[in-house]
């Protein structure tokens, strides 16, 4: 059995990820989110609130639990906010901050670290992906949380990935750009203000002409490439570099 911990699972890119994979019987998906959405008997709901670190530091045993038939090991940190949208020194609450690098990079960073000490002793493939952002490697006004959170997990990516080569584990890391995805981030981002946010009309164009790609097509990519992952030697890919 192919064992995959996906964060997210409640709608969404983690929803479409999770049922693609369940298409497949010798695939089992441990969703981590607040709600279950799925039902399949080879899903597995493990409830869990980002936003409250305590709590996730508590119940991390209860996420990664010994799966001694398993055949690969994938953990996929797809949960993310965006944070409040505006300009720094402009009446942004200091704990929004917290809040954002708390959900973006630090709740990763709890889960890649446990994912990889309970299953060491495994000798079995293990992949993580990251889903990361294209704001993360260009700044974006208004974004200034939502950009550092997402620079931060693409070189916790790259850093991890470089240990694990020196240790020689064979754990492939991976930091994955999902391109703009027709979900509700994407509808919080169009009702943003034009002064707190200068190219929200750009975001509002992409929707109105049809450029949002839908969650269940990146969804399959994102299956695909885990399919392909020897492929791939970089860890900063992007969905819309690969031609499924």
């Amino acid at each position: 059995m192919n064992y995959y911990f996906i964060t997210g699972t409640s709608k969404g890119i983690g929803k479409a990820i999770a049922e693609e994979l369940l298409q497949d019987e010798n695939n089992f998906v441990i969703g981590v989110c607040r709600n279950s959405t799925i039902q399949h008997k080879n899903y597995r709901h493990q409830p869990l609130d980002f936003s409250d670190i305590p709590a996730v530091e508590h119940n991390l045993h209860k996420v990664f639990v010994p799966y001694r038939d398993a055949q690969k090991l994938v953990l996929i940190n797809n949960a993310g906010v965006l944070g409040d949208i505006g300009y720094v020194g402009e009446g942004m609450p200091n704990e929004r901050f917290e809040f954002v690098f708390d959900i973006n990079v630090i709740v990763p960073a709890m889960l890649m670290n446990s994912f990889l000490y309970v299953y060491r002793p495994l000798q079995v493939p293990k992949v993580i992906v990251n889903v990361s952002s294209g704001a993360g490697r260009y700044p974006i006004d208004g974004w200034a949380s939502y950009c550092a959170s997402k620079a931060a997990i693409d070189m916790l990516s790259q850093t991890i990935q470089q240990e694990q080569n020196v240790r020689a584990s064979g754990v492939r890391v991976f930091s994955l750009s999902p391109g703009v995805v027709d979900t509700a981030m994407q509808e919080h981002i169009r009702e943003s203000d034009a002064q707190k946010f200068s190219n929200v009309q750009r975001f509002i164009d992409y929707k109105e002409q049809g450029e949002l790609a839908s969650p269940e097509e990146v969804g399959r990519k994102i299956v695909w490439f885990l399919d392909n992952t020897d492929d791939f030697d970089d860890v900063l890919v992007s969905v819309r570099d690969m031609e499924v």
